[in-house]
């Protein structure tokens, strides 16, 4: 289980490699040429000496123009110290495979991006022995994907957007878009996907309407991130933790919830109306709409 969004920056690109170089090309606009192949690579860069090295995602990309190496680093915060690993890396891994890594950098972070997109200069002013630019994907050029429509012809960037966008007044939309998305791929991966956004989302808000979107919905039933959720539904009483998963849906998307329909929903025991009503409440676009073929 993916625990922590530093992990989960990366690791979607192990679950779906390809959306690396999509992400170079219609994302920074890098004419990256199309790959023919793309393989993981091991990620330990250690030498002989007992110094550990680790980048956190490494790809080898077969192209007609040649072979490359996609390294990925997933950065929370400013980190002077990858002014001296990162050239490192680039070093030791053009030595070790003979063809031309290159860094990619993705951040949830805006000031953090700035910070990782400025060149690291090695030499005297004027003359830079060594120059290393890293490619950031961020807050400011990874797209804010709301659309559902949008969210089905590319389902693994519709994920690294709402890791990326998923806080604030724009969650409900890149989630929900994101939500319905899902349903058009096969369960496994729905379910990996499932992690990687629940991992990434700091705010407590927008974690919670996506864990009630999922319960809603049921991609990852069997998924331990699912049983975490249900075990705490019995924390709270089956009927009200759906009760109120139901009233979180709406509020979360910005309808009005009145009065009459706030006691209506807090009032029902029976789990089977509460589960419909869950799942009408992240199409509707009135409160009432939860009971309008009752």
């Amino acid at each position: 289980m993916v625990g922590s969004s530093h992990e989960a920056l990366h690791r979607i690109f192990q679950k779906d490699p390809a959306l690396l170089t999509r992400a170079l090309q219609r994302v920074l606009h890098v004419p990256f040429p199309e790959p023919r192949e793309i393989a993981a690579l091991n990620v330990d860069l250690t030498e002989i000496e007992p110094v550990e090295r680790r980048v956190d995602t490494l790809l080898r990309a077969e192209t007609d123009e040649g072979t490359y190496l996609l390294v990925v680093e997933s950065q929370g915060e400013v980190d002077p110290r990858k002014r001296g690993s990162w050239p490192y890396y680039l070093s030791y891994l053009h030595e070790k495979y003979r063809c031309e890594p290159v860094l990619i950098v993705i951040t949830q972070s805006r000031a953090t991006a700035k910070w990782a997109s400025q060149p690291i200069r090695f030499g005297f002013p004027g003359w830079d022995s060594l120059t290393v630019r890293p490619l950031v994907l961020g807050p400011d050029n990874v797209p804010v994907i709301a659309d559902e429509r949008q969210a089905e012809r590319d389902v693994p960037l519709a994920v690294l957007s709402a890791m990326t966008h998923g806080r604030g007044r724009q969650a409900p939309a890149i989630l929900e878009a994101l939500a319905s998305a899902l349903r058009t791929i096969d369960s496994d991966s729905a379910a990996v996907f499932v992690q990687f956004v629940d991992s990434c989302l700091a705010d407590p808000q927008a974690k919670q309407m996506w864990r009630d979107l999922m319960t809603a919905i049921q991609y990852f039933w069997r998924h331990p991130l699912a049983e975490q959720v249900r075990e705490e539904g019995r924390e709270q009483g089956r009927a009200e933790g759906k009760a109120e998963m139901v009233l979180q849906i709406l509020q979360w998307r910005g309808i009005p919830v009145p009065d009459t329909v706030r006691e209506r929903v807090n009032n029902c025991t029976d789990l089977d109306q509460l589960d419909v009503w869950a799942k009408r409440a992240v199409q509707a676009t009135d409160a009432a709409e939860l009971f309008e073929t009752e």
